[in-house]
C-alpha cells in the first residue's frame, strides 16, 4: 500500500524570517489524520532568512536529525556542542532528559535551506547528545547511502530508535531500489527534483508512505535529491 503526502497538502507556516512546510502535525498546524508515521513524527521543511534562526528552546526525549539542502546553519546547544552544518552534513541530537539549543543561518546574504526530522526514540530518558557526519555528494550519488541509523552502523550517524534513514541523489533515468524486510515500513520524501517510485511520481516535497511493499523502487525524472526512511 502507498499513500502519498503532496507538497502543496502540507501545514505551512510563515514568519517573515521562516517559511516552513510540514509533512506531519506539528507546532499550530494540527491535523489528527497525519501525526506522523510509525516512530517518523515530525518532517520540517525549512528556508531561513540570512542572520536569522531560532532562538535558544529545549526539547526532551526525542531523536532530531538535521539534514541541509542548501546555506548553513550554525548550532550551539546546553551540552557545549557548537557546529555549523552545511550541505552533505548530518546532525543528530539525542534530547533524551532534556536539552537547550539554538540554530541560526550564519549568511548576511544567503537563504538555509533545510530539512529537520524527528523520530521518537526507543525508550524515554536517555542520556542527551550530539553527533555530526559529512556525507560527500559523491557517496550519495547514483546510491542510498546510510546517513542515520542504530549503533551508527556503516558510519552513520547513531539514532536511539529501530530506523534507518538514506540519503540519495539521482540523476535522470538513474535507479535505486531498497527492499523492505517483511514487517518493516517505508517513507519517502523528495527534497528537489522529481521521481517515479513504485509507479507513483513524486515531485520536490511530495512525501509517500509505504506499507506491505516488498521494495521500494525509485527512478529520478529530473536531477533528485531525496531521504529514504526504512521503520519498523
Amino acid at each position: 500500500m502507498i499513500v502519498l503526502r503532496r507538497a502543496d497538502e502540507r501545514g505551512k507556516a510563515e514568519f517573515g524570517w521562516l517559511s516552513a512546510r510540514h509533512s506531519f502535525s506539528f507546532g499550530n498546524y494540527y491535523d489528527p489524520a497525519h501525526m506522523g508515521f510509525r516512530s517518523l513524527r515530525v518532517i520540517n521543511e525549512d528556508r531561513v532568512a540570512p542572520g536569522r534562526g531560532f532562538e535558544p528552546h529545549g526539547h526532551r526525549d526525542m531523536e532530531i536529525v538535521t539534514y541541509i539542502l542548501e546555506g548553513a546553519l550554525e548550532h550551539k546547544d546546553s551540552l557545549g556542542s557548537g557546529a555549523i552544518i552545511r550541505p552533505g552534513e548530518v546532525q543528530r541530537m539525542t534530547a533524551g532528559t532534556g536539552v537547550v539549543h539554538s540554530e541560526f543561518n550564519p549568511s548576511a546574504t544567503d537563504e538555509t535551506h533545510l530539512m529537520q526530522i524527528w523520530i521518537v526514540p526507543e525508550r524515554a530518558g536517555l542520556k542527551p547528545g550530539y553527533e555530526q557526519r559529512e556525507y560527500p555528494a559523491a557517496e550519495r550519488r547514483g546510491r542510498l547511502r546510510l546517513v542515520a541509523a542504530p549503533g551508527g552502523r556503516d558510519g552513520a550517524v547513531d539514532i536511539h530508535q529501530d530506523a534507518d534513514i538514506y540519503a540519495s541523489l539521482l540523476g535522470p533515468g538513474q535507479k535505486v531500489r531498497h527492499v523492505l524486510r517483511l514487517g518493516r515500513h517505508a517513507w519517502l520524501q523528495i527534497a528537489s527534483g522529481a521521481a517515479i517510485a513504485n509507479g507513483r511520481a513524486l515531485a520536490a516535497g511530495d512525501g509517500a508512505a509505504f506499507s506491505d511493499e516488498p521494495a521500494v523502487e525509485i527512478e529520478a525524472v529530473k536531477p533528485a535529491e531525496f531521504l529514504l526512511f526504512d521503520l519498523a
